[in-house]
């Protein structure tokens, strides 16, 4: 699962700044790609199709239709059956056999907890029954991560990185009924997958990937080369989905291409095992092919489909992160309420002080609302009735933005206790709650899979593919004065429907949604900022035309509103249709009680974030900190890095990932 570290940004600007040039990167390997080029190959990539309804895509357009989400997408009551016994048999398991402190302390996770989720089925959790798996729906898998990623985050990686985007997704929205037979049954079995894109130099620019696969002359076989960097589950991986380009030739249309690969095939070297700031127990690597020979039956798709499946497999995959976001939150929410109330300062709980009630209010809060996108994505997932590739992108980039601040928060509530380790918090006799490696481990949630940047340029292209389509000639430089002319006519047809269903809505209406009692307010507030958001949208289109990609910063607060309003319309949807919704049966009468009092505590909150981000989108700093970082990287302020010493070890900034045969130990191992 390599392309979760990956955090690479769209090329910048070369707009006069009267600096100096920045100098280009230097070259590791990789095949020089042009701008041209790489925005090709990712456009060629995306589904460009919106066959259809999706939520997300009309919210953007100015067109709340709530009638996509509620009422509440109800589950199959016998697929909830067998999901709650599942997650009851994985709970219970994990209470018993799964130690935190031992996989923190290890940086590993015990042989005998692998197997023992192997006999469970959790490597098969998403993998059909017919194939050996239990073929469980995604809300209750998203359930079981959210289990499995309270106790333990790397364990939630290990087991999402194997089915969420490794070999069993692409397999089985892309494989032959061959290649189910004879792999997903050793996946559903405990046999551990991978998933490897990101090269030392290739992040999200894989137009420049430099692994390669060379089909035999008689296309019987593929010969696959090449270095992959943050290969997730690679150490310990049975069977790995590998990227490579096949170079065009005459009967093969080659481009990045996927295959299965058989981690134990001769010339494959894992040549380190990388250490990183949480996650301590993920087994995460770099790996070498060298004249590794694969067989044209362990490709996925056509030649030059790669990316396509891709990113098709992450619409869902993304969902995983999520779920352990939102574990995070709602183990964070515990920690803090229990805290608050013993620890006494100043004559009074510190949960009663202003100053730590704001903290908790927030954590508890945006713990309901995390709860809630990752059921509502999930239900939808399973629905199959939506296109949810933005609320996929959206559950992604929000779930881990906001898990991340409800960590530090608790942090904070706990003070140096925060800060300290829940090993020596124990050794000398208080509870060693995890909080500086629920921190520690919610980091990396803003990176991979896609970084918190490329998600934001991800949902931005989708969201304005409505006006691409409409005035894409129009706004391009170098376009034909008579090409012009009729995108001019197209674009003004579109323009001419569409802007005037942003001048009222139900929103406007003092009794809109009045269904939803308290929380109708919200609604009517969401849908009132859903159309400002398509005029925002719009105005920007106008002002900068074909400039607007390069302006990143409005186009992320465009996004982070949007995601803003996705939550808000889920968690009154999910108070008014289905408060108890996720909670175990002991909490329910509690929770249909309360959930509106959280729904609306939460609304408050994004309302305010909403506000300040609308007004952001027009006065901010973007140019000048444009202007400001084209100086920095210049040099032209190295005179500030003057009376420090720089402890980086020694190396290149980016490792050689030259093609050939290792001269590295080999370090994968086999769980068996």
């Amino acid at each position: 699962m390599s392309e979760r570290f990956d955090t690479a940004q769209q090329p910048g600007t070369k707009e006069s700044t009267g600096q100096p040039p920045v100098p280009p990167a230097a070259e590791s390997g990789s095949p020089r790609v042009g701008e041209a080029e790489a925005r090709r190959v990712a456009e060629e990539a995306r589904e460009a199709a919106w066959l259809r309804p999706s939520f997300g895509k009309q919210l953007f357009l100015g067109d709340f239709q709530l009638g996509l989400i509620h009422p509440y997408p109800q589950p199959d009551p016998e697929s909830e059956k067998s999901g709650k016994a599942f997650c009851d048999r994985l709970a219970e398991f994990c209470s018993r056999a799964v130690n935190n402190e031992i996989i923190e302390s290890d940086a590993k996770i015990p042989d005998e907890v692998v197997k023992g989720l192997a006999a469970l089925g959790a490597f098969g959790m998403k993998i059909s029954p017919e194939y050996g798996g239990l073929g469980l729906s995604q809300l209750s898998y998203s359930r079981a991560l959210m289990i499995v990623s309270s106790v333990s985050p790397a364990v939630g990686a290990l087991l999402s990185a194997h089915q969420s985007i490794g070999v069993p997704q692409p397999l089985a929205l892309f494989g032959t009924e061959e290649q189910k037979q004879r792999f997903l049954p050793r996946c559903a079995r405990g046999e551990i997958s991978a998933f490897l894109l990101t090269e030392p130099d290739v992040g999200s620019d894989p137009a420049r990937l430099g692994a390669t696969a060379v089909p035999s002359e008689d296309g019987s076989e593929y010969t696959l080369n090449g270095v992959k960097l943050w290969t997730t589950n690679g150490v310990v991986a049975d069977l790995l989905v590998v990227m490579a380009q096949v170079p065009q030739s005459d009967g093969h249309r080659g481009g990045i291409t996927a295959f299965v690969v058989e981690s134990a095939a001769e010339g494959i070297t894992v040549e380190h095992r990388n250490a990183f700031l949480g996650l301590r127990g993920l087994e995460n690597g770099v790996t070498r092919f060298h004249d590794v020979r694969v067989p044209a039956g362990n490709r996925i798709g056509k030649e030059g489909q790669g990316l396509k499946i891709a990113l098709a497999t992450l619409n869902t995959g993304r969902l995983s992160l999520p779920a352990t976001c939102a574990a995070t939150a709602t183990l964070a929410c515990k920690i803090a309420r229990e805290w608050s109330r013993e620890r006494v300062q100043w004559g009074r709980p510190i949960g009663g002080h202003e100053a730590i009630g704001k903290k908790i209010a927030f954590i508890a809060a945006t713990a309901y609302a995390l709860d809630t996108i990752v059921e509502l994505a999930s239900r939808l997932a399973d629905d199959k009735h939506n296109d949810i590739r933005i609320e996929a992108a959206l559950a992604k980039l929000y779930c881990s933005e906001l898990a991340w601040r409800v960590a530090d928060e608790l942090v904070q509530v706990r003070g140096g206790r925060g800060y300290e380790t829940a090993a020596s918090l124990a050794a000398r006799g208080e509870r060693g709650v995890p909080a500086e490696q629920m921190l520690r481990d919610m980091r990396i949630n803003r990176i991979f899979e896609g970084s918190t940047e490329i998600m934001h340029l991800f949902v931005a292209r989708e969201a304005v593919d409505a006006h691409l389509a409409a005035a894409g000639e129009l706004i391009e430089p170098g376009t034909p004065v008579g090409q012009r002319a009729r995108a001019a006519g197209r674009a003004g047809a579109f323009y001419g429907r569409w802007l005037p269903t942003l001048v009222v809505g139900e929103g406007l209406r003092p009794g809109g949604y009045a269904e939803f009692g308290p929380l109708a307010e919200h609604l009517r507030y969401v849908e009132r900022s859903s159309r400002k958001l398509a005029r925002a949208t719009f105005y920007g289109m106008a002002r900068w035309q074909g400039r607007l990609e390069r302006k990143q910063g409005f186009l992320g607060r465009i996004v982070d509103i949007g995601a803003e309003l996705f939550a808000m319309s889920a968690v009154c949807v999910r108070a008014h249709d289905d408060p108890t919704a996720g909670l175990t049966d002991g909490a329910s009468d509690q929770g249909a009680e309360t959930a509106a009092e959280l729904a609306s505590a939460f609304c408050v909150q994004a309302r305010s974030r909403v506000e300040e981000l609308f007004r952001q989108l027009w006065r901010n700093t973007d140019a000048d900190d444009v202007r400001l970082a084209r100086r920095v990287l210049s040099g032209r302020y190295a005179w500030l890095e003057e009376g420090i010493i720089d402890p980086s070890l020694p190396g290149p900034w980016v490792a050689a990932a030259e093609p050939g045969p290792s001269k590295l130990e080999n370090v994968h191992r086999h769980i068996g």
